[in-house]
């Protein structure tokens, strides 16, 4: 057996990272601009488990540049998770940007002197970054500023106010495009969403204060991207198809089922596909909670109806009365958006009529199981949000459909799911 390949619920090391071309090809169109007086800026965005993470840590390693032809001896990259900043204000992430810029200035004695002398200082500002930026251009070089979970500063708290928020997204603006020493920085940042969904709206008079990233989706991996992953690993054309099944091109599902699967090998064993189905569903659970708890209301309630469509003709002796589902999500195909960018639901053209279902086999069933506990409290507090997306009877017809559904064991549902990922 080779080295091990695969990274469950971790970043994948730049060595084994695969795919993502076009991806990376964008953020270098951004980065090395062919025009000296300016440098472009990036906002990746996709959902849970896509890869955001690894895609950039994978641009900050020396590898990626080298295999994109990029010459990395001018830019001083850093990396940083604004997660690790918490709660986030915005003279601590100054520091940070700092503390994290020391560490990889490496034989430049005079730019770390000039950051140590700012560090010293009670708060650092946009103002002292711009200082350092200016520093960055007389050695002729500039700075690629990768941050991840960009989420996480857009949030107001008690000690970060919305004027706090407005003033750090327009300083950060004013870095990027307006300091003249805006040429010498490049800002690659990450979010689950697009940042005009979660960040604060525009104030009449001013600037946007994302008008100056491309907006980019991040996807989940292509078909090609699946089987570059997967590799010479021994796997039959049966499993393969339903570890695609089970995670579609999710990245993160992808690793921790092929993880599971070369587990096994090295052991010397052929998984048994019922059993390596139930394996995973247990160790992804928080992954789901995770998709299930990013997702608002009405995502959540188009969730349900996704999977309660999917229950039609699976369970035939089940009388559900699932008419008019189909058209409410037809209806509310503006809210579907984002769970299609994510990769959670995927849409399929059938007789001229639109289809959706979930990516994931095991996502389906981990809400089919979150209605089948759901009890009496939280059908009534989900009752003003299922009538906000159906007329009144179709909602009290949803209640009865989720109250009756724990009367029905669920693992039933859970084999029908098998049979249809590893049997046809």
């Amino acid at each position: 057996m080779r080295e091990l390949p695969f990274f469950p619920n971790r970043l994948v090391p730049p060595n084994h990272f695969v795919g993502r071309t076009p991806d990376i090809q964008t953020a270098f169109d951004c980065i090395s601009s062919q025009d000296p007086d300016y440098r472009g800026h990036l906002a990746i965005w996709g959902g849970p488990g896509v890869g955001k993470s690894s895609l950039l840590k994978y641009l900050a390693a020396s590898e990626c540049w080298e295999k994109y032809k990029q010459d990395s001896s001018k830019a001083i990259i850093v990396y940083l998770d604004c997660l690790d900043i918490s709660p986030f204000i915005p003279s601590n992430f100054w520091r940070q940007l700092l503390n994290l810029l020391r560490n990889k200035l490496g034989n430049s004695t005079t730019l770390q002197s000039e950051v140590n002398l700012l560090l010293e200082k009670p708060k650092v500002n946009h103002n002292d970054i711009e200082q350092i930026l200016q520093k960055i251009g007389e050695q002729h070089q500039f700075l690629v500023l990768l941050l991840d979970n960009y989420d996480a500063v857009l949030h107001s708290h008690e000690h970060y106010t919305e004027a706090n928020l407005y003033d750090f997204l327009f300083h950060c603006r004013y870095l990027a495009s307006s300091s003249e020493q805006s040429i010498r920085l490049s800002m690659i940042v990450t979010s689950s969403r697009r940042l005009t969904e979660i960040g604060p709206k525009l104030t009449p008079g001013q600037s946007p204060w994302y008008n100056h990233y491309l907006f980019h989706l991040l996807k989940p991996f292509t078909d090609d991207e699946v089987d570059e992953l997967v590799g010479s690993i021994l796997i039959t054309p049966a499993l393969k198809e339903g570890i695609r099944e089970i995670a579609d091109g999710n990245p993160t599902l992808l690793q921790n089922a092929l993880y599971s699967h070369y587990n096994r090998l090295r052991l010397g064993q052929i998984p048994e596909p019922e059993t390596f189905a139930n394996e995973l569903l247990i160790a992804n659970k928080q992954f789901f909670q995770m998709i299930w708890e990013l997702s608002n209301e009405q995502e959540q309630t188009l969730l349900m109806l996704i999977a309660l469509s999917g229950l039609k003709g699976r369970l035939h002796n089940q009388n559900f009365d699932m008419r008019g589902i189909d058209n409410t999500l037809i209806q509310h195909e503006a809210e579907l958006i984002n769970l299609k960018a994510w990769g959670v639901i995927i849409e399929e053209v059938k007789d001229n009529k639109k289809i959706y279902s979930f990516a994931s086999s095991l996502m389906e069933w981990w809400v089919i199981k979150k209605l089948s506990n759901t009890n009496d409290e939280e059908i009534k507090q989900r009752k003003k949000v299922f009538i906000q997306i159906m007329n009144s009877k179709q909602a009290t017809q949803l209640i009865g459909i989720i109250s009756s559904l724990w009367k029905w064991k669920y693992n039933k549902i859970f084999v029908e799911l098998l049979k249809r990922i590893f049997f046809g």
